[in-house]
């Protein structure tokens, strides 16, 4: 691959945690991972993005870190990790880690110290009372006392607690962890809550300062080769966003605002607009994502009469039409992969998988739910462990129970029983990635006026792309149909379909 291979990559996020357990305790693991790297690569990924590994007690499901330079036991150990690179560069497929810099564990050995010794507090926000109202993103106070009085800020779960960048010892700390790792093989790092690390009394999100540590980090970066920064930025501001993206901060950052879209041709259409507008003139490419670990999945979401995403589970629960929303997410996916710039799709996406929200709630396991009283249903729903054959519940996910129950019906989304079927989900995305990789990526596009319930435009390749979402069919423009997400017919484009087209010869 080139030494831009990131900017028209097709990323694959793994849930380690829910993708593929090797020894049988329930819970995936990187013995797991490492026996299904041949479905990867020949689902036609470029890269790998994994959610953290590393040794935590599993507050916030790893990104309460209480080590970042091992890994965690239920996941395998550091040794396996770096066989798991091995192999995966064998294949030709990247390996990106997520990076936890606004936050570390109560476990590890830092805050530890701190507790015991209030000389070593610096490191983190301590304060004789809290600095200010702050609530916590998962709900009540971000400050919560210590035995001797004082008290500590966390954004996120009291296991988190918010590392304070004020201190140099905490900027070394986070550039040596990227040695570590890209000594070890590692592409790339995933920045987790990219805006928040530098903090006054008053703000706590997007301050200037922010930007040095990542001047910093991108110089640790160009230190290797091919090696690349992703950021975590959940900005409405664009200008502030693409800040971010300058030449000699990081290379990429997640599309929140196109995740977030409706399905709705003048939203999408903006959305698609004001991306580009942001990162062609900086030289960044965009990226494209439709969900991930946090978020309701697409064949739930988009099956409802309000398809935007709200935080929070303001929406679940709500009626869907899983048959609606399996055919939009279907429509979607050929939209997101045809756009210029990388893709990211988060397991499970590519099987069709809808969101499972009628977990007991004995089982749910997300701080979100315990921590909102049981208001918020939290993010368990998108994170059940895949289904990759059989009849019955584990799916071939492992021999032992499941950290999070299967649904029955899964039966027949198994990637095993997609993997005969042609006209799967499954089948869909191979092809479409097949394709992609020939024919799209970086680049530009030029819009087609087809009408405006009709999102059309053309690549540099010549391919073009054509998603309705209008009630009614649509005559698709001359050229041959290379790949559809549903059925053309006499040369019209149903409702909540995409296709790609080849010009004619």
């Amino acid at each position: 691959m080139s030494q831009t291979w990131w900017r028209g990559a097709a990323i694959y996020q793994v849930y380690l945690r829910s993708f593929a357990d090797g020894n049988g305790d329930g819970a995936g693991d990187l013995a797991g991972l490492r026996s299904r790297l041949p479905y990867l690569k020949d689902l036609g990924i470029d890269a790998i993005w994994l959610n953290p590994w590393y040794p935590s007690p599993m507050a916030d499901g790893g990104y309460d870190v209480a080590d970042y330079r091992d890994i965690e036991p239920v996941f395998g150990t550091l040794e396996e990790a770096e066989r798991f690179i091995e192999e995966a560069h064998e294949l030709d497929i990247r390996v990106i880690i997520d990076v936890v810099p606004n936050h570390s564990s109560t476990e590890s050995a830092w805050f530890k110290e701190a507790l015991a010794n209030p000389a070593a507090r610096d490191r983190f926000w301590f304060a004789d009372e809290p600095l200010n109202d702050w609530q916590s993103i998962f709900g009540g106070s971000a400050w919560t006392q210590v035995p001797d009085g004082q008290w500590y800020l966390h954004l996120f779960a009291p296991e988190q607690p918010d590392f304070n960048w004020n201190n140099p010892e905490v900027h070394q700390e986070f550039e040596d962890v990227l040695r570590f790792w890209f000594d070890r093989g590692v592409d790339g790092v995933r920045i987790d809550s990219a805006a928040l690390l530098i903090k006054s009394e008053t703000a706590h999100e997007d301050l200037d300062e922010v930007h040095d540590v990542y001047r910093r980090w991108r110089e640790v970066a160009d230190e290797y080769d091919e090696r690349i920064l992703i950021g975590e930025v959940w900005l409405p501001d664009q200008e502030r966003f693409a800040r971010y993206l300058r030449p000699d901060e990081l290379h990429t950052a997640f599309n929140f605002d196109f995740l977030a879209c409706a399905w709705d041709p003048a939203d999408l259409r903006r959305s698609i607009e004001l991306t580009l507008a942001t990162h062609t003139p900086i030289g960044a490419p965009p990226t494209w994502v439709l969900a991930n670990h946090d978020v309701t999945r697409p064949v739930t979401r988009y099956g409802r009469a309000d398809t935007s995403f709200a935080h929070g589970g303001a929406l679940h629960g709500t009626p869907t039409d899983l048959e609606l929303g399996y055919r939009r997410a279907r429509a979607a996916a050929l939209l997101a992969m045809a756009l210029p710039g990388s893709v990211y799709v988060y397991q499970g996406e590519e099987l069709g998988l809808p969101e499972v929200e009628d977990l007991p709630d004995e089982v749910r396991q997300d701080p979100m739910y315990a921590r909102s009283g049981g208001t918020n249903p939290g993010r368990d729903g998108c994170r059940i462990p895949l289904p990759w054959s059989g009849e019955e519940p584990p799916f071939g996910f492992g021999t032992g129970t499941p950290w999070l129950p299967q649904p029955e019906g899964w039966r027949k989304l198994t990637a095993e029983a997609q993997r005969t079927d042609l006209g799967s989900m499954l089948n869909l995305y191979r092809t479409a990635l097949r394709l992609r990789r020939e024919l799209l990526g970086d680049g530009t596009l030029t819009w087609l006026p087809l009408g405006e319930r009709v999102l059309a435009f053309t690549r540099d390749s010549g391919l073009t792309c054509v998603t309705n979402l209008g009630a009614d069919p649509v005559p698709l423009p001359a050229g041959r149909v290379l790949l559809a997400s549903g059925p053309v017919v006499d040369g019209l484009l149903p409702s909540d379909t995409t296709a790609w087209l080849s010009p004619e010869s």
